[in-house]
């Protein structure tokens, strides 16, 4: 379970949930997350990218969730509009360019950095895949595409799947130093769902699975 230093910006309570004819996976968890970065940690199929779904309202549990301060059962558009997450499966954006998929991650979002996606795209050696469909770029260049947007994100809780998926040594460090600064912002949550441990990142956080 979490123990956030900070005031929680998620508050999960007794959120129940369980696949089809096997054992629950949570049976009334509870947990507040505060600013800062939380590890959600466990082996792989132990349930992580389920858990993030939770908290990014798209796969439905009982229980609560209140993101802040708008209740997912009661406004979850937004709930929604405060959550960056992009299920590194998908392949909903195939058919667009890296700007265009990176154009529609950011709608809506106000406190969307510019210069920092700008910055990244370019530590993440992205500039010269930008114009080129999603479909034509590597399972390691799209996660690029993916984080580059995420952390460039103002929105309240960003949700990172085993972020360092297909990266070189070069993007991971990256990763880890952007992660580390966005770590003293005051007022967003980051919850990074992970096998290991994620390198010198300072942590506000840590779930460990499994969850019982």
């Amino acid at each position: 379970m979490n123990s956030a230093a900070r005031a929680p910006i998620l508050d999960v309570k007794d959120l129940c949930f369980a696949h089809p004819g096997q054992p629950p996976l949570a049976a009334g968890w509870s947990a507040s997350i505060g600013a800062g970065v939380t590890l959600l940690y466990g082996d792989t199929g132990s349930g992580k990218s389920t858990v993030l779904r939770w908290m990014a309202g798209s796969l439905p549990a009982d229980g609560r969730l209140t993101l802040a301060g708008a209740r997912l059962d009661g406004e979850p558009e937004a709930y929604q509009r405060n959550v960056f997450f992009v299920d590194p499966t998908t392949d909903a954006f195939d058919e667009v360019t890296a700007v265009e998929c990176t154009a529609s991650l950011k709608a809506g979002d106000a406190r969307f950095s510019e210069a920092r996606w700008r910055a990244l795209s370019e530590g993440f050696s992205l500039t010269p895949h930008l114009a080129k469909p999603m479909s034509m770029l590597s399972t390691g260049s799209k996660r690029k595409v993916w984080l580059a947007a995420a952390l460039a994100s103002g929105r309240a809780l960003t949700l990172l799947d085993e972020p360092t998926g297909g990266l070189d040594a070069s993007s991971i460090r990256l990763l880890w130093r952007a992660l580390a600064d966005l770590a003293e912002g005051p007022d967003r949550a980051i919850v990074v769902a992970s096998a290991t441990r994620i390198g010198s990142v300072p942590l506000s956080g840590l779930i460990e699975l499994p969850l019982l």
